[in-house]
């Protein structure tokens, strides 16, 4: 019986988790997109420009906070701005990864208020289309560079050519476990 009751508890717990979850990434705006084709973990996007809040990324600072406080009234405007998904980090090398927030896509390319802290720019993204591979776990180096790996040799079997480096987006708050974290990594492709 005890057997019984610790199974069915903890069945509960864990769906209760993965509801929390799953609100959690609910209660967030996220970036538009169309998704032109899709094979399994694999899809083909089409994105409309995007603004974004972008930072750099420094070995003692990742750049989270200082976007965190731009998007809470550290601007010019002193204007608190909604959160939303994903959270954008390219890894183009240690020195050069940058971090971006997406701007709620109601203030448009010219309400966003301009940054007071040093270090943080107002910039949009161009339209485009993107391959993208979704995948779980914690944001750690082995597991970006299996991901980009695996969208990479996709690239390749489809025939895709891809332009830029990769560009990681994270969908969910830091105590999301891993095995129900939403990961991407993307590459800019050309359009036929």
């Amino acid at each position: 019986m005890k057997i019984i009751l610790f199974f069915l508890v903890a069945t509960i717990l864990l769906m209760w988790l993965k509801t929390g979850c799953a609100t959690a990434r609910a209660d967030y705006a996220t970036a538009p997109y169309t998704v032109v084709r899709k094979n399994g973990k694999f899809e083909l996007r089409d994105y409309p420009a995007l603004v974004v809040a972008e930072t750099p990324m420094r070995s003692a600072d990742n750049g989270f906070m200082r976007l965190f406080h731009f998007i809470g009234g550290k601007n010019a405007a002193q204007q608190k701005i909604t959160m939303t998904t994903p959270v954008f980090i390219s890894h183009a090398d240690a020195t050069n990864a940058t971090m971006a927030f997406v701007m709620p896509a109601k203030l448009g390319t010219n309400g966003v208020p301009q940054p007071t802290e040093s270090g943080v720019v107002v910039k949009q993204i161009s339209a485009g289309r993107f391959a993208v591979f979704r995948f779980s776990g914690w944001r750690t180096e082995k597991n970006s560079v299996a991901a980009a790996a695996q969208l990479t040799a996709w690239l390749g079997r489809e025939k895709i050519s891809a332009t830029g480096e990769p560009v990681f987006a994270y969908f969910d708050p830091p105590w999301t476990l891993p095995f129900w974290r939403r990961n991407e990594v993307m590459f800019r492709v050309a359009q036929p």
